[in-house]
């Protein structure tokens, strides 16, 4: 009888020395830490390279010192008509934000991208970090001219 009142007394302690117990709440929470929140903000551990112009058919863009107003509102019309299912312009979502792309992607990147995300997705260093990053959502041909993608490059300069 002893041996057994002394087993019950070691599983007893055991079992309360099992650490702290996690309540489970209704309803869904996101934590993050100041380290992810960064992460969120900058892309994650993708890194920056404005020197990278992407595999597609732009090599060269030039933009001019001012923005072309007419050309932005036709690129926001286009964004807001197809990007925005993926993008939001400040906020991570199924796709990064937009806002700063220039501030770490070239402008022909940014083209290539729009223009070939199949290319870009199988050869190019960054959108193949970029695909990791998000979880391996790929980015899908919109089927845009190289005009069309144009308008919505000069539009992300707005932002």
């Amino acid at each position: 009888m002893k041996k057994i009142f002394l087993f019950l007394a070691v599983g007893a302690i055991m079992a309360s020395c099992g650490g702290k117990k996690e309540e489970k709440k209704d309803g869904f929470e996101v934590s993050r830490t100041k380290t992810e929140e960064k992460k969120a903000e900058d892309g994650g551990g993708v890194p920056v390279d404005l020197d990278n112009k992407g595999v597609g058919p732009i090599k060269n863009v030039d933009f001019p010192d001012e923005i072309d107003q007419e050309m932005a509102a036709r690129g926001q019309a286009k964004f807001d008509a197809i990007c925005v299912a993926c993008h939001m312009v400040d906020q991570r979502m199924i796709g990064p934000a937009m806002k700063g792309v220039y501030e770490r992607r070239s402008p022909e990147w940014v083209m290539n991208m729009i223009l070939n995300p199949d290319g870009m997705l199988k050869e190019d260093p960054i959108a193949k970090a970029l695909l990791k990053e998000y979880n391996n959502a790929i980015m899908l041909d919109q089927n845009l001219t190289e005009e069309e993608a144009r308008d919505v490059a000069e539009y992300l300069r707005t932002l």
